[in-house]
């Protein structure tokens, strides 16, 4: 996904790195010490680069387990771990320890936090076992993860990261992007899902077959809010639909009546996350406006938004509602004859006595299904990182998934562009419509 972080502390990365520096060299001196290691650096080694030590290979997951975010993030790992629990937990000759980091905390829940997401990727960096990191879920999480892992040299897979600029500097990306997330000069990054580009034509579509003369978007101002919300209105325009405003929303207000009384167009886009008070946005602008049409992207494709008995929005807003996430339902499945997914809807039932799980569920699972794949596809070498990275950016070609089939291309991108049309259903969960074909332009 894709959704972004915000940061609870006054002071940013590089301030924090100058301070450390500065109170290691005093101590430093003090000690009669010779060297301090730098704040993303890991913390002065263990496991950058070349192999893996040991035995046993660890792939760490990194995801917001507080807040609204908690229970999305257990169904990724509900499918993480079933993925793992289907190959006896071995690739080849090595043994696979799965560790479920949270990278949110109490004082900011429900999304990623700079400073927790930064520390656990160094963990994982200063673990020699390393050999994958699945992570994050929102992609202002992984512009914090993605430097300090790739500099050590370390895979990463996202289940569900969807901002440009985190692999491409087509639109919707920032100044810089992606060559900074990149400090080796290598690709080590890879995601399952679409990027924003597509969500943004997808969601265009939506509105144009819908009959949306105008829209007007709100936006979270995170990494992902923004820049989706930038994808959507370049798309809308193209599509023929007239852009009437693009306004940030702050988390910490308490309302958004006096924005939503503003809105003079008949279709609006929440480009948000939920974590981000989205809820409170759906329902000020749908009160404000009685008769315009709904739109939410992935962003808030959980319950914690959909049902109101989990804080979500009230059912009669809700049946206005339209959500796109880059997910097909079962039956969707059946009809491409795609036994892989049929076997992970069956399987997960199975373990979790979940017959409709989070539609993020299936790419937990295709995250991990990828890592071991592509583990096993470099055989005995499953334990050098730079085999391991070599093989998935770029040499992941006609992947047979729960998914479908696609390629990770040398950005790390999918080719896969299917995104699929959510309603929400009388139980207050997300229902799969169709199949979005996304034009673009």
């Amino acid at each position: 996904m894709w959704r972004s972080l915000t940061n609870p502390l006054k002071e940013g990365p590089i301030l924090r790195a100058r301070w450390t520096v500065i109170l290691c060299l005093l101590g430093a001196l003090a000690l009669g010490l010779t060297a301090c290691g730098s704040d993303d650096d890991g913390g002065g080694g263990g496991g950058g680069g070349g192999t893996a030590a040991g035995e046993t290979l660890t792939i760490y997951s990194s995801l917001p387990l507080q807040g609204t975010s908690k229970e999305q993030s257990e169904a990724v790992i509900n499918g993480e771990r079933l993925a793992l629990k289907q190959s006896g937990n071995k690739v080849g000759r090595f043994k696979i320890k799965y560790v479920s980091l949270d990278d949110s905390t109490a004082q900011n829940p429900g999304t990623a936090d700079e400073g927790q997401t930064a520390q656990n990727a160094r963990k994982a960096v200063q673990d020699k076992s390393t050999i994958f990191y699945l992570g994050e879920f929102n992609s202002g999480g992984t512009k914090v993860s993605l430097p300090i892992l790739n500099k050590a040299g370390i895979p990463q897979i996202s289940p569900s990261n969807t901002a440009v600029g985190l692999t491409t500097d087509e639109a919707g990306a920032d100044p810089g992007e992606p060559q900074k997330y990149y400090p080796a000069k290598t690709r080590t990054y890879a995601r399952v899902v679409p990027k924003d580009t597509i969500q943004g034509a997808a969601l265009a579509t939506t509105m144009k077959e819908d009959g949306c003369k105008s829209v007007h978007i709100f936006n979270d101002k995170t990494t992902y809010g923004a820049g989706l919300a930038r994808n959507v209105s370049t798309s809308a325009k193209e599509q023929g639909i007239k852009v009437a405003g693009n306004d940030g929303t702050d988390k910490n207000s308490p309302n958004y009546r006096s924005l939503a009384a503003k809105i003079k167009a008949d279709c609006f886009v929440g480009s948000g996350v939920t974590g981000e008070n989205y809820v409170q946005v759906f329902k000020d602008v749908g009160a404000a406006n009685p008769d315009i049409k709904l739109y939410g992207p992935d962003g808030v494709a959980e319950k914690a938004f959909t049902n109101p008995k989990k804080g979500g929005i009230p059912a009669e807003l809700a049946k206005r509602t339209k959500i796109t996430v880059a997910t097909l339902g079962l039956e969707e499945f059946k009809k491409r004859g795609n036994a892989e997914a049929e076997r992970f809807f069956r399987d997960f039932e199975a373990t979790y006595n979940e017959s409709n799980p989070d539609p993020y569920a299936i790419y937990g699972y295709e995250t991990m299904a990828l890592a071991l794949d592509t583990l096993k596809a470099v055989g005995d070498k499953a334990n050098d990182r730079k085999a391991v990275v070599e093989q998935l950016v770029g040499n992941t070609k006609g992947r047979n998934s729960v998914l479908g089939t696609y390629d990770i291309d040398e950005n790390g991108d999918t080719t896969l562009t299917d995104y699929g049309l959510y309603t929400i259903n009388e139980a207050g969960e997300p229902e799969f419509q169709k199949v979005i074909k996304a034009q673009e332009g």
